[in-house]
């Protein structure tokens, strides 16, 4: 009966971690339904997002903390080798599939592109608290570059132009990713322990306040829910890469390499976030099928919601985390 009691406490947790954080994304496709918001609210909200109130929330989660003690070379290894490890994998299954071009890049990217800026740190906020916000937000500076370098390969070599990858353009765009350049500027402060004045930090806690909120209502409001209707199947396989798979192939190395409690929670959020609406806006942009990656946006983004919440409870239960 204890057991029994403990285990129902342990899934009422992490419910009540989850769950708030997908009820704003479900509030976005709420407003966008009775029409409060549309897609100039969610083009201007998302800008102002990831150009300035998730840089500043990054920035004063890292700016004082020890890096010694945040830096975990494993944890980054993990991330880094995973997200490869599931794009080899989603690109295998593509191939087998005999996929066309224009849905074979939209595939493959939806399999491993994490939501892990917005959904990620929100979740990891709720589950662990600031000082693993601010290890989760150092790991951007490694998981960033990964996504969108090859993002920019699924993308473009189905339509047999690898050569036209522009590697400068591309090194410059991450180079000046908005979030990495907030992960950049926060190391010199932690290092040589600078303060910033009241004033500044609290007007910069203002702006880190709104983010993940904002950007969880407009995650919502850039939904159609009704085209999951006419979803095809690709859109499902993708997405279930994506909350399933991806998981499943970092945490399995990781239990063997023996890490656990708070990390092995951060691990497994960044694989187990939906796919990010990055992919999206590059297919778009790159010759790819643009309501393919729409629906895994979608698909995977409400998926998440059960197997994210399954998947800690899980942990939790096994005393891992």
């Amino acid at each position: 009966m204890q057991m029994n009691q403990d285990l129902f406490q342990d899934l009422l947790f992490i419910i009540n971690v989850v769950l708030p954080v997908f009820l704003l994304v479900f509030v976005g496709i709420v407003l966008r339904l009775i029409k409060i918001v549309d897609e100039q609210f969610v083009r201007i909200t998302s800008n102002f997002v990831y150009k300035v109130s998730l840089p500043a929330l990054i920035f004063l989660k890292l700016y004082d903390v020890d890096l010694e003690r945040t830096i975990n070379v494993d944890l980054m290894l993990l991330i880094i080798l995973g997200t490869i490890a599931v794009y080899y994998v989603a690109k295998i299954i593509a191939k087998y599939m005999k996929l066309k071009p224009e849905d074979e890049g939209v595939y493959i990217q939806g399999a491993f592109r994490s939501n892990y800026a917005i959904v990620g740190l929100a979740i990891i906020l709720r589950m662990f608290g600031l000082d693993a916000v601010a290890k989760a937000s150092f790991l951007l500076l490694f998981a960033l570059p990964i996504y969108n370098l090859y993002g920019v390969v699924a993308l473009t070599l189905p339509h047999n132009q690898s050569s036209k990858i522009n590697y400068v353009n591309l090194t410059k765009e991450i180079m000046l990713n908005p979030l990495i350049l907030s992960v950049i500027a926060a190391i010199p402060f932690s290092i040589f322990k600078i303060g910033i004045p009241s004033s500044i930090e609290t007007t910069g806690n203002y702006l880190a306040d709104i983010a993940l909120p904002l950007a969880l209502i407009s995650i919502g409001g850039s939904m159609n829910v009704q085209s999951i209707k006419n979803a095809s199947g690709l859109a499902f396989g993708s997405s279930v890469i994506k909350n399933i798979i991806a998981p499943l192939i970092v945490i399995i190395p990781a239990y063997f390499l023996n890490i656990r409690g708070e990390d092995l929670g951060i691990l497994f959020i960044v694989f187990a976030c939906p796919t990010a609406i990055a992919s999206f806006i590059m297919a778009a942009g790159m010759k790819g099928n643009v309501k393919l990656a729409g629906n895994i946006v979608i698909i995977s983004t409400l998926g998440s919601l059960l197997t994210m919440t399954l998947g800690l409870f899980i942990l939790r239960m096994l005393e891992l985390i």
